[in-house]
């Protein structure tokens, strides 16, 4: 049983992947930035459902980022804490894959955008999905710009998905030029999800991550960092 964790932004999750690959639990939930109190009475709670235990679990998945500072650190914590407590292997995926993922049949490329704060997005792009494995290409660099420099360096056809498609919805589809699409509506659930199907994969194909080496995907320093010299 795999169990995939998500605390990349407000919205967070947790599921439960059996080894059919089929997800017998999903919890997810928007959180008022109180991950640290939330996610492991979540985590209990799939379990339960399904009468497990943490040692019933063989692997644990869980994204990087780019997202919130504090949550993606409460995420990473406990995902690393219990794979290392009790030799549970971890795979990760970073938050723009995990968004792509459900688009993953789409003909055109695909941009995962994601809400980076100060009027910014996080967003990378995405094609040539192989169902073998579910691996998929990422044809470009995590970067954080407006939403408008976004869209004119965006490719054309592209398909336009993640969750600051709820923010930005607007600003994106007044100045989207002819073979744009957006991904409404936003669905949160499907991270979570497919971040379980992702780590599956991974975890086939050998791509196991150390816990005591795995950082998260930051694109800009904290609010509070140490103090410049003198």
């Amino acid at each position: 049983m795999l169990l995939a964790i998500d605390t990349s932004t407000r919205y967070a999750g947790v599921a439960l992947l059996d080894d059919s690959c089929i997800l017998v639990q999903l919890l997810h939930w928007r959180s008022r930035q109180n991950h640290s109190v939330e996610l492991l009475p979540s985590i209990e709670t799939v379990l339960n459902r399904q009468q497990l235990t943490i040692q019933h679990i063989t692997a644990i998945a869980v994204t990087t980022g780019p997202g919130s500072f504090s949550a993606l650190r409460v995420g990473l914590s406990t995902a690393k804490g219990l794979a290392w407590a009790n030799d549970i292997p971890l795979v990760a995926a970073t938050t723009l894959e995990t968004e792509s993922f459900s688009y993953r049949s789409s003909t055109a490329p695909i941009c995962a955008v994601m809400e980076a704060g100060r009027g910014e997005v996080a967003w990378a792009l995405f094609e040539d999905f192989e169902e073998r494995d579910a691996a998929l290409h990422q044809t470009s660099v995590e970067v954080t710009t407006t939403p408008e420099d976004m869209l004119r360096a965006l490719p054309s056809p592209v398909l336009i998905c993640g969750e600051a498609l709820e923010q930005h919805s607007a600003a994106l589809s007044s100045g989207a030029p002819s073979g744009i699409r957006l991904a409404l509506p936003y669905l949160p659930g499907q991270r979570v999800a497919a971040l379980a199907h992702i780590g599956r994969a991974r975890l086939e194909s050998g791509q196991r991550q150390d816990p005591t080496t795995l950082e998260p995907l930051y694109l800009r320093r904290p609010t509070i960092t140490e103090p410049r010299p003198r």
